[in-house]
């Protein structure tokens, strides 16, 4: 798995590479039918009765012209029919696969198909309603084409390889598939419709229980509705169970309806069913005989005809082991460029990363030097512009401490000779002072000798008038 997934992605990568022109539209609720594509309709008018609101129709184009109709369920991720006529094959088939971005945004501008890696990212739910590349991958089923690519020109067959066209099928039965469908188109139908321009396909599919991914629906049977709109008109159809990849059974295109959803009509009157001729519709249905048989249809039944059959036969069987192993070698080939380019790739990525991982570091490095060299040299002048600062500031603490401390030194004899000589000042000086105080203190003391006396006379005398006045009676002499 891990293989394929590797693979698938160089396979994208290479188609990349190669851009397509095709292009779809989703048709609105408002238009009639397909628009430009009912011209794949008999008498312009689509099949009746796929009414869901998860049935959208898209007109397939190429080169801004309709190439078929798609019915596509986006419930079930797949289409339910494509609507087509047959064109002359091309001789080489390109696969260059497609998403429809309006399905999953209408609101985009997007109106074309285009490549699924161009759009991730810009496109809104891309995956909710369609089915993607990554959903196939790994899965064990092919993106099964329901309108094949090798029943086309060129232009209709780059617009066939839309995922809008596919549904998944295992490796054999979309091999048995487009191998029947191819011959019972081209050896049945085609011959027997006298104006091919009026011959109309209808391929589809009946979506099963069974999921891819839990996502995309596997189809539980494959069928193919024919219809030629001409003078002498015919239409038939064709069913092929996933079960047995080896059935084909034919049948009318009423029995066919009837398999489908109740009430659906794929051509107009039946395709004038009613009226064919016995005579044509039992032409046609030997014809899907002898393919079903694995017999090559011829228009003559001459021995030569039988014979050049019989050789072609033989050299078939004896051609086919050599077919086999030409294809195996083809296989193996693709594979192993498929693997050189992966290698390439991984190899480019590689040295790429690792050199500009190198260029990164080398750069951030740089960077960082020359981020230091600057911040070295910015800081140079400041440097030494704060050293001169310091070295100065410096110097004039030294001579402060030198004025201090010769400060400090001298204060002490000064201070002893100043205090020295100013004492016998003080001394003599404090003489005068001093006699003037004992002076003072003698005179006090005598004043206060005489002071205390004489209030000691008066205290006498005043006692002693007191006494007099209180006992001496008051007739007497006042002396």
């Amino acid at each position: 798995r891990e293989w394929t997934m590797k693979t698938s992605i160089v396979f994208l990568l290479c188609i990349s590479l190669f851009p397509g022109f095709s292009q779809g539209r989703v048709v609105g609720e408002d238009e009639t039918g397909f628009a430009e594509c009912n011209m794949f309709f008999p008498g312009q008018v689509p099949p009746e009765g796929f009414t869901e609101p998860f049935h959208v129709k898209i007109c397939q184009q190429y080169n801004k012209e309709p190439r078929f109709a798609t019915l596509y369920s986006t419930k079930d991720k797949i289409p339910l029919y494509s609507a087509f006529k047959y064109t002359k094959p091309a001789q080489n088939e390109k696969e260059n696969w497609l998403v429809e971005p309006q399905i999953d945004d209408p609101e985009n501008d997007l109106h074309e198909m285009v490549h699924e890696a161009d759009i991730v990212g810009t496109v809104a739910n891309l995956g909710a309603n369609q089915a993607l590349t990554s959903d196939y991958m790994g899965s064990g089923y092919e993106r099964g084409l329901l309108n094949p690519s090798f029943l086309h020109e060129e232009d209709f067959q780059m617009a066939t390889y839309t995922l809008t066209n596919a549904v998944p099928l295992s490796p054999s039965l979309s091999k048995s598939w487009h191998r029947d469908i191819g011959r019972v188109v081209k050896q049945a139908l085609v011959p027997h419709c006298s104006e091919k321009d009026h011959l109309y396909l209808l391929a589809g599919a009946i979506p099963s229980s069974v999921q891819v991914k839990g996502k995309v629906s596997v189809p539980e049977t494959l069928w193919l509705a024919a219809c030629c709109d001409a003078p002498e008109g015919w239409s038939l159809g064709l069913v092929k169970k996933m079960n047995d990849e080896n059935s084909l059974a034919d049948l009318t295109v009423g029995e066919l309806e009837k398999q489908l959803l109740a009430g659906v009509h794929l051509f107009k009157g039946n395709c004038g069913e009613d009226n064919q001729s016995q005579e044509k519709t039992e032409a046609i249905l030997q014809a899907v005989s002898q393919i079903r048989s694995g017999e090559q249809v011829g228009t003559s039944d001459s021995q030569e005809a039988k014979d050049s059959g019989l050789v072609r036969r033989v050299a078939g069987i004896i051609a086919t082991p050599f077919i086999k192993l030409l294809e195996l070698l083809i296989y193996v080939f693709v594979e192993l460029v498929k693997f050189v380019f992966y290698f390439l790739w991984l190899v480019i990525k590689r040295v790429g990363g690792t050199v500009l991982d190198g260029v990164y570091s080398l750069w951030n490095g740089l960077m960082s030097y020359l981020k230091a060299i600057s911040t070295v040299l910015i800081s140079i002048p400041y440097d030494v512009g704060r050293v001169i600062i310091n070295i100065f500031l410096g110097f004039l603490q030294i001579v402060q401490d030198v004025v201090s401390l010769t400060y400090r030194i001298l204060r002490i004899p000064v201070g002893f000779v100043l205090h020295l000589a100013a004492f016998p000042y003080h001394s003599i000086c404090a003489i005068p002072s001093v006699l003037k105080d004992m002076a003072t203190g003698i005179g006090g003391t005598f004043s206060l000798v005489i002071d205390a006396t004489a209030s000691l006379l008066h205290g006498f005398y005043y006692l002693s008038g007191h006494i007099v006045k209180r006992f001496v009676p008051k007739g007497s002499s006042d002396d």
